[in-house]
């Protein structure tokens, strides 16, 4: 024998919701389809594109094909010197993070700066530097890493509010200075 089930109307949610935006999707990239990884020797020819577009991106002069390639099998053959990651989406590098390793006394430990980082204009806002990062973060702390530092062009503001809105800070009290060395053979 089936008994009836008393009327219950239902109480509406009340609560406030914020909308959920819909997923961005500009020319192509989004978040899913971004696999961030290691780089790889296969990577090197499509990397140096990317590092030649980001040294005209950025106006650095100098952009020796082979030497940078040289630089940077030498970088991913020895991780003792810090390591490379790549944004791959369907099989082509959309980005791409350079973080270099150095000791520290003052802080106490293995740093890392981010040498080079850059993601191709049409991959932007799509969260692709957002994980390269994160990704890059992840690892150097498994790596023992205790400091993430990098350089930022004064006007690069949209840079600036990318790293500040996770967890960068400029260094109080301090500018950086630099000076080129020759190398003695």
């Amino acid at each position: 024998m089936m008994r009836a089930r008393p009327h219950v109307t239902p109480v509406p949610d009340t609560r406030a919701r914020r909308p959920v935006p819909p997923r961005r999707r500009r020319f192509g990239y989004h978040r899913s389809a971004v696999n961030v990884r290691p780089a790889a020797p296969k990577d090197v020819p499509p990397l140096l594109a990317l590092v030649r577009r980001y040294w005209e991106f950025e106006g650095i002069a100098g952009f020796a094909a082979l030497r940078v390639e040289l630089v940077l099998q030498r970088l991913l053959l020895e991780p003792r010197l810090g390591a490379v990651w790549v944004a791959d989406s369907g099989g082509e590098l959309v980005g791409y993070l350079i973080a270099v390793l150095v000791m520290s006394v003052e802080h106490q430990g293995l740093m890392a700066e981010i040498d080079e980082f850059f993601v191709l204009p049409q991959a932007r806002s799509q969260g692709v530097g957002a994980q390269l990062l994160a990704v890059a973060e992840r690892e150097l702390a498994t790596r023992g890493c205790v400091r993430l530092q990098l350089q930022l062009g004064v006007g690069n503001l949209a840079g600036r509010e990318f790293y500040r809105a996770r967890g960068y800070r400029a260094r109080a009290g301090y500018e950086l200075l630099d000076k080129a060395l020759t190398p003695v053979s």
